[in-house]
């Protein structure tokens, strides 16, 4: 997108989300949003604002997107340590075996440990995961701006990258199929999807103690989280940029290659593993919360669904086990592990992801609820206004979901299921390939060491 369009980009989301965000808060409550009823979860405040039709809208946009974003995690988490194996086996190696490796038992590895975590009972008892996650993002994200810095300041912080970012028809390796316009709007999916929070905010506000209100503990968080969040995008993107310029890979630490220095970039891969186990949870807990209470209510009287059984455990001591939660949840984690496995294209299903939930799920509910619950009348400045924003971030989320589906229709051309594809030995069949890089000075071009590198979940770049 180059250094004109992508920050501009990266500011009009967190715009939109943030100001929206703050709309959504408000609705906590209803009809007014400091002393008005509780909605519980976020199809509840569509239910009590926008009627039944809307609110079932909602759960399938909200819980599918959900879903989905389980599976973009454990397509990324994946990745990321496959990267680390890779960097492992290259050093063992001595830079001399092509070490193609499988991302499948790491989907199920990261899979195993989801079915663990999922057992935990609701969202409430997840606070402490949320926290390590928060660390581990911390964590790995100073770490691929450190480097960044380092390496843009060794090539000269201004001589990469253009103004209009990498042209139509980059490159003369037969690989790439896509263009500049298709890739530009698959880039407003992958931007939009680092922005997903709005499907879990009002669950997330459901856990807030009073005083204050809700909603305005809730707003200050959001300020505090996007301004983080913001900061970090914007820095990494463009310090990544000055990096490595229009060659810049999907995850800034797959572009330091494995010899510099693999230790560093293998601690960051593993806090990008620890934090997405995090983060699936997180994601997964509403689901697992909305289908449970329906379950329930339809089947009363069922042992199986309402009894528990306590289990000693190890070192740990008892431990409350109930049955349907362990097979439903497991149910749960294998779908999403097994559509990871068909589909493991990084970028293009992030992009898609980001693109299904920016435009219902950020924007339209939030503003179509807050229009309601504030009785804005039709055609005034502030509902014209509020109309203009929606419109366009559905204009965003259309374009951005067809770059992403023209992706994957380049990805499937290259792709056999639950196979890890080598490009001629060269690296994995992605779209993020980009050849023509060597190997550094002093080591063995038979492995161009930053081509094997698979495309992780770090920081992205514009």
């Amino acid at each position: 997108m180059g250094w004109i369009a992508g920050p501009i980009t990266l500011v009009f989301f967190a715009f939109v989300t943030y100001y929206t965000s703050f709309l959504l808060a408000d609705c906590y409550r209803s009809p007014d949003p400091i002393t008005g009823k509780r909605n519980y979860t976020y199809m509840d405040a569509v239910k009590a604002n926008l009627g039944p039709t809307q609110q079932w809208l909602c759960a399938f946009t909200q819980y599918t997107n959900l879903w989905a974003t389980a599976v973009g995690y454990t397509v990324t988490a994946s990745t990321s340590m496959v990267a680390i194996k890779r960097s492992d086996c290259f050093h063992s190696s001595e830079y001399n075996s092509p070490c193609h490796i499988s991302n499948n038992p790491y989907m199920i590895t990261f899979g195993v440990f989801q079915i663990i975590f999922s057992q935990i009972p609701d969202f409430h008892r997840i606070w402490w995961l949320s926290i390590v996650a928060a660390v581990m993002s911390l964590s790995y994200s100073s770490i691929g701006l450190g480097l960044g810095i380092g390496k843009a300041f060794e090539s000269g912080p201004v001589s990469n990258g253009t103004i209009g970012g990498i042209s139509i028809g980059h490159g003369s390796d037969d690989f790439f199929r896509g263009t500049k316009v298709w890739q530009g709007f698959q880039a407003l999916g992958n931007i939009a999807f680092a922005y997903s929070f709005s499907a879990i905010l009002i669950e997330i506000q459901d856990t807030l103690k009073t005083p204050p209100p809700e909603n305005k503990t809730m707003k200050r968080a959001t300020l505090i989280g996007v301004s983080t969040t913001t900061f970090f995008y914007m820095t990494i993107g463009c310090v990544g940029y000055a990096a490595f310029g229009n060659n810049a890979p999907g995850n800034l630490l797959t572009g330091f290659g494995f010899y510099s220095p693999y230790w560093l970039i293998n601690f960051a891969n593993a806090c990008i593993v620890v934090h997405l186990v995090g983060a699936y949870q997180v994601f997964s807990q509403p689901i697992f919360a909305v289908f449970e209470s329906w379950i329930g209510k339809r089947q009363p009287h069922s042992r199986f669904i309402h009894n528990d059984h306590v289990m000693i455990v190890p070192f740990y001591g008892a431990l409350s086990v109930n049955l349907f939660r362990l097979v439903w949840r497991t149910a749960f984690v294998f779908s999403t592990t097994i559509f990871a496995m068909l589909f493991p294209f990084f970028n293009d299903i992030v992009g898609l992801i980001g693109a299904y939930g920016f435009w219902p799920l950020t924007v339209y509910f939030p503003v179509a609820m807050y229009i309601h619950q504030q009785n804005i009348r039709r055609w005034s400045t502030k509902w014209v206004w509020l109309q203009i924003l929606s419109l366009i971030s559905l204009l965003v989320s259309i374009v951005a979901a067809l770059g992403s589906v023209e992706g994957i229709y380049q990805d499937l051309k290259h792709y056999t299921p639950f196979k890890t594809k080598y490009c001629g030995g060269e690296g994995p069949c992605s779209r993020a390939f980009r050849p023509g890089r060597s190997a550094p000075e002093g080591r063995s071009s038979r492995v161009p060491l930053r081509r094997h590198i698979p495309q992780a979940g770090g920081p992205t770049l514009p």
